[in-house]
């Protein structure tokens, strides 16, 4: 099970000192009670309008004992891979042995509102991954850098890269050693695993190798129009970024991922947020109506105690 945190509270956005205690508690004690529930992984979003990623994961670290902490995802075109690299070394330290690391492409909506160049992200994601394991096994990259004031507590920090399009999911499928399927709809997953398989083909791995998640947006609360709609931002990103084959296959107007893409990166949020319709929503958010949504989450956390406790049972 992942925990993904996209997008802080609303209540969480002021720059007061009593906010940022609130946010403190708040982000520290929903990734405590994933943890106590049985996730496994939890992701933070890696984006210039939220709070800092890795202050963030720090704090986490410091309030949790097992739960696996990392970017998801942050982008090589922001942060240079030895940049991260470090980072991510740094995180592994302070969690003792816990750090992951989600790294992507990126989208082109915030790249042009940062006047960062988006080229060649298959290859740029390709060489990225390479130097940044060569950096966290403590090695010299073909440049000659080498990070010296931080070391990683595990031998290897697994790398996940989060992947939408076709030729995305093959190369995570390829180098990664999981995939983060930036989707929610059931027919975006049926395109998707062929794809990663033939990235692992290539490898010559198996599909055993390679741990496949979805990195699915949702949005819980107890009035179902309202956190529909605290998450269209979040849809409205998703959406930008979709590459034209993932439109064709939901019968979405051509050009809608490049309209909201303008609109994000003129930071005109309110235009976003208002050309996000329900067609949007189902392709790129899960949210369910709130007497199933009681039933679903007391069954998900009653099957998660029984695992726990078969687990304890074994050791």
């Amino acid at each position: 099970f992942f925990l993904m945190i996209r997008r802080p509270p609303r209540s969480t956005l002021s720059s007061s000192s009593a906010a940022s205690d609130v946010y403190k508690r708040q982000i520290v004690k929903l990734v405590k009670l994933a943890e106590e529930q049985g996730f496994e992984y939890a992701w933070i979003t890696d984006h210039y309008n939220n709070k800092n990623v890795y202050e963030t994961l720090a704090l986490i670290a410091d309030g949790t004992e097992t739960i696996k902490l990392g970017p998801g995802v942050t982008n090589p075109y922001v942060r240079a891979p030895a940049i991260t690299a470090a980072a991510i070394a740094t995180l592994d330290e302070i969690s003792d042995g816990r750090a992951t690391l989600g790294i992507g492409p990126g989208d082109k909506a915030t790249f042009d509102a940062l006047g960062i160049e988006w080229s060649k992200p298959v290859s740029t994601i390709r060489s990225s991954v390479d130097e940044m394991r060569t950096l966290l096994a403590g090695e010299k990259t073909k440049g000659g850098a080498q990070l010296g004031g931080t070391k990683a507590v595990q031998d290897k920090i697994l790398i996940y890269q989060g992947a939408q399009g076709p030729k995305m999911l093959e190369t995570a499928g390829e180098i990664a050693d999981g995939v983060l399927i930036n989707a929610s709809n059931p027919k975006d997953y049926e395109a998707a695993i062929p794809l990663i398989k033939k990235g692992v083909d290539t490898a010559g791995k198996s599909m055993t190798d390679i741990d496949v998640g979805a990195y699915t947006a949702t949005s819980i609360g107890t009035d179902s129009e309202a956190a529909k709609n605290a998450a269209k931002i979040v849809v409205a990103f998703i959406a930008a970024g979709s590459p034209p084959p993932i439109l064709e296959r939901h019968g979405l107007p051509a050009g809608i991922n490049e309209k909201l893409g303008d609109l994000i990166a003129k930071g005109d949020f309110g235009g976003a947020i208002g050309t996000v319709d329900d067609a949007l929503l189902d392709l790129s958010l899960i949210h369910i109506s709130e007497p199933t949504r009681q039933a679903e989450i007391s069954y998900a956390v009653f099957c998660l105690k029984k695992k726990k406790k078969k687990q304890k049972k074994k050791k």
